[in-house]
C-alpha cells in the first residue's frame, strides 16, 4: 500500500454506513454516520447522513430523517451499511426490503390476528354468559 502525506486517510471502499448511538440510557437516539473503518469503535463519524429515533413518538411513529443524496454519494464510493442501516433504508424504498422485514411483518400479522380471534372468542363467550343470565332472570320472574 503505498504511504500518503495524509494521516487520517483511509480509502472508501473500507467505509461502512451504520448507527451510532447518542442520547442517554432510556431515550436512545442514532446518527447515521460514514465510519472510514469497521472497527473503528466510539468513535464520531467523519459524516453524518442522517437520524433515526426509534422511541413512538404521539401519532405512533418512529422517526428516520436521512440526507439520500450523500447516501447515494457514499454507496457510489463503495462504502457498505450495516445489517440494521440497510433495514431501515429497505423500509423507506431505498435498498431492496430486508428478508427479515417480510418475517417480522408475518409474524406481527399473526400475533395481531391470534389477539383479534381470542378477543372475538372472550366476547362471544362474555355475550353468552349474558344471554344465559337473563333466560335465568326471566325464568325467576315468572
Amino acid at each position: 500500500m503505498r504511504v500518503t502525506r495524509f494521516k487520517n486517510f483511509i480509502p472508501h471502499f473500507f467505509a461502512e454506513i451504520r448507527l451510532t448511538t447518542m442520547g442517554c440510557t432510556n431515550r436512545p437516539f442514532y446518527h447515521i454516520g460514514v465510519l472510514p473503518h469497521p472497527k473503528s469503535i466510539q468513535r464520531f463519524p467523519d459524516e453524518i447522513l442522517g437520524s433515526f429515533d426509534p422511541m413512538i413518538n404521539e401519532r405512533n411513529e418512529k422517526l428516520l430523517s436521512i440526507n439520500l443524496d450523500r447516501l447515494a454519494f457514499w454507496l457510489g464510493e463503495g462504502a457498505k451499511p450495516t445489517k440494521e442501516v440497510a433495514h431501515l433504508l429497505g423500509m423507506i424504498g431505498f435498498l431492496p426490503v430486508d428478508t427479515l422485514t417480510y418475517q417480522e411483518a408475518r409474524e406481527g400479522r399473526a400475533a395481531q390476528a391470534k389477539r383479534e380471534a381470542e378477543a372475538a372468542k372472550s366476547k362471544e363467550s362474555s355475550t353468552e354468559q349474558d344471554e344465559d343470565n337473563s333466560t335465568e332472570k326471566s325464568s325467576d320472574d315468572q
